[in-house]
Order: structure tokens, then C-alpha cells, then sequence
């Protein structure tokens, strides 16, 4: 779970859009797409470790990964939404 106050200032590194703290649907469809081998980040390298969590961005098309309870606010390293 994200910090309530760091939600209301974190932003989308390379659109500034607002991240909301993504539900567990969305991370389970993610997480079975990296299972799959099927899924690669924004910066064109294949994810292969699953994510505990994410942000959304909130045109719902990138969510960046939480690795360690740290919330990964890198262009590359977001992840495009994969479809339902």
C-alpha cells in the first residue's frame, strides 16, 4: 500500500499525468503477461520479474512497477497496460 500524502505528488515521469495506486486485477493481468514472456517495459527490455504492485498513469496506459515497497518512476521501466 502507497502512501497516501506520496500519491498526491508523485506524477508520471514523462507525462506528468497523476498515478493512482493500481488494483489487484490489473496487477494480476500484468503479472500474467510476464509470465507468459509476452511483456516488455516502455524502454524495449522484456520484464521477467513479477511486480508486487504498481501506479497507474491515468490514462490507464502505463503502470510503473513497485519493486520492495519502492515505486520505480522511470520512462523505461514502465509497462504498457496489456489488454483484458
Amino acid at each position: 500500500m502507497i502512501n497516501k500524502d506520496l500519491l498526491e505528488i508523485v506524477a508520471c515521469p514523462e507525462t506528468l499525468q497523476p498515478l493512482t495506486e493500481a488494483d489487484g486485477a490489473l496487477i494480476a493481468r500484468v503479472n500474467a503477461a510476464i509470465a507468459g514472456r509476452t511483456l516488455t517495459n516502455v524502454g524495449g527490455e522484456r520484464v521477467t520479474e513479477p511486480i508486487e504492485g504498481g501506479l497507474l498513469r491515468e490514462d490507464g496506459q502505463i503502470v510503473y512497477p513497485i519493486r520492495d515497497g519502492i515505486p520505480v518512476l522511470l520512462v523505461d521501466e514502465g509497462i504498457a497496460v496489456p489488454a483484458a
